[in-house]
């Protein structure tokens, strides 16, 4: 299934949960569902790159600002015959990269200052082949989509949540209101489907990422012992005030999971990555 298909259904679920959500209020709360999932699904095909980087206030800089960066996103791009995308940082000490537009020619690359900190050139190198590689097999709109859609469910949860703590409910559908017991159902299982959703575009084209960039860099070794350090570093300084909505834009995961969020984990594990990695230079 190609990613304009998936992006299409990616909208499409988005649109059917909200609806779903909105119904709770009886026929008036899907309308105004429907107009909301409408708006949210034109925002995210158009704006919602901004809307990420904007997030982690992601600073676009030039050449002088940043030339080691600058230089090695150009000569990547070149060599994998790209446009140049956009080339972000942002404040961070966790260690960690994402790409994110909505095709090749609207792209962007974002790196945390802490990464920069962190690796040599070339596991850097290694790092922004990896994301460059995203752009080229257009993962990026369905990435960032996604991440639009997992917010928007967490939220309406939420919503949903306060509306059962203070009665919920629609005076049109009072012989068929949801009980009280359904709706804390479907506002816990609404960020788990968030969740899902993430899995769903985010662990197969990790390992896809991973073989492209690791070709793309001359020497898969580059990104195999970047990670290795992502891994180590990440978990000594999770990233603070970050969106779990958005996790799976990131290379590696940007916070530890624990119990169940550990269950759906949005990266396949770094270990498996590391290994087909160096299995490549065999």
């Amino acid at each position: 299934m190609n990613n304009q298909l998936k992006t299409i259904l990616l909208l499409g679920v988005l649109t059917a949960i909200l609806v779903w959500v909105g119904g709770i209020w009886g026929k008036s709360g899907a309308v105004i569902a429907l107009v909301i999932a409408l708006a949210l699904n034109f925002f995210a095909y158009w704006f919602s790159d901004k809307m990420v980087l904007a997030m982690y206030r992601a600073k676009e800089v030039l050449p002088d600002e940043a030339p080691v960066l600058y230089r090695t996103v150009k000569e990547l791009a070149m060599l994998d015959n790209l446009p140049m995308p956009k080339v972000y940082i942002y404040q961070s000490d966790n260690p960690n990269a994402f790409a994110t537009g909505r095709d090749p020619n609207h792209a962007a690359v974002a790196v945390s200052t802490g990464i920069l900190d962190l690796l040599s050139e070339q596991e850097l190198k290694g790092v922004l082949a990896h994301e460059l590689s995203h752009v080229k097999n257009r993962d990026i709109l369905i990435a960032t989509c996604a991440a639009t859609l997992a917010a928007a469910i967490t939220f309406l949860a939420r919503m949903v949540q306060w509306a059962a703590m203070f009665g919920g409910g629609d005076r049109d559908r009072q012989g068929n209101a949801l009980s009280l017991a359904g709706v804390l159902v479907m506002a816990i299982l609404a960020p788990i489907a968030a969740l899902l959703v993430q899995m769903a575009v985010s662990r197969s084209r990790e390992y896809i990422a991973d073989s492209g960039g690791a070709k793309l860099s001359g020497n898969p070794i580059f990104l195999a012992n970047a990670l290795r350090k992502l891994e180590t570093a990440g978990k000594r300084r999770p990233m603070r005030n970050v969106n779990p909505a958005t996790s799976h834009l990131f290379i590696v995961k940007p916070f530890s999971g624990r119990g169940l969020l550990s269950l759906f984990s949005t990266h396949p594990p770094v270990e498996e990555r590391i290994a087909r990695l160096e299995k490549m230079t065999v």
